[in-house]
């Protein structure tokens, strides 16, 4: 009897979990309606490239297609005046590069790109507050983060060098706000 009462509960087990199994199952098959066939490709004309809107101050000067002076002193005031190297200028106290100085120097590797054969020294410089070994520093901070800037717009850093002048060489010598301004600089000068 007790092989009976096992076999019977066994049996009542399996179909118990049989139907249990079975009404988890849906009923009806999810079908997938094909895919509808990719439209053909459409001939369209190349869309024009977007202009990009330069600064109100920016000087589009093509590059050196003219023939280049000799005399490195003549060529750097002819770079200078054509806008085709710039300087870089800095707030008080600091050597990071500001909006400004970053668009400087952007045009400056743009011409430094089309003339390879050229090097280039690039001068920090301060105002002439602090001490003079402390704007020596700060003077070749600057020179540095200028250099550095300039290489990740893709010059070679091997064409590139940097001396500090600190306060010893002012562009303005006056003691305004204003002439401390011009003076706070990365002064580029080309080199062959």
């Amino acid at each position: 009897m007790r092989s009976t009462f096992r076999k019977s509960v066994v049996v009542a087990a399996v179909l118990t979990l049989a139907l249990a199994l079975g009404a988890c199952r849906s009923s009806t098959k999810d079908v997938k309606a094909p895919e509808p066939p990719a439209p053909p490709p459409q001939e369209t004309e190349p869309a024009a490239p977007a202009t990009v809107e330069q600064p109100a101050d920016f000087v589009q000067e093509e590059p050196a297609s003219e023939a280049l002076p000799d005399d490195a002193e003549e060529l750097n005031r002819m770079a200078q005046e054509k806008g085709w190297i710039r300087d870089a200028f800095y707030e008080y106290d600091s050597s990071a590069l500001t909006d400004q100085a970053r668009e400087a120097l952007q045009v400056s590797s743009t011409w430094l790109k089309a003339n390879t054969q050229y090097g280039l020294i690039v001068e920090g410089h301060c105002d002439e507050r602090g001490t003079e070994q402390y704007n020596l520093a700060l003077g070749e901070r600057r020179a540095y983060s200028a250099k550095e800037y300039l290489v990740s717009l893709g010059i070679d850093a091997a064409r590139i060098k940097t001396q500090s002048f600190g306060e010893e060489r002012p562009f303005d010598s006056g003691t305004t706000e204003a002439a401390y301004a011009k003076n706070r600089r990365a002064h580029l000068v080309l080199t062959r």
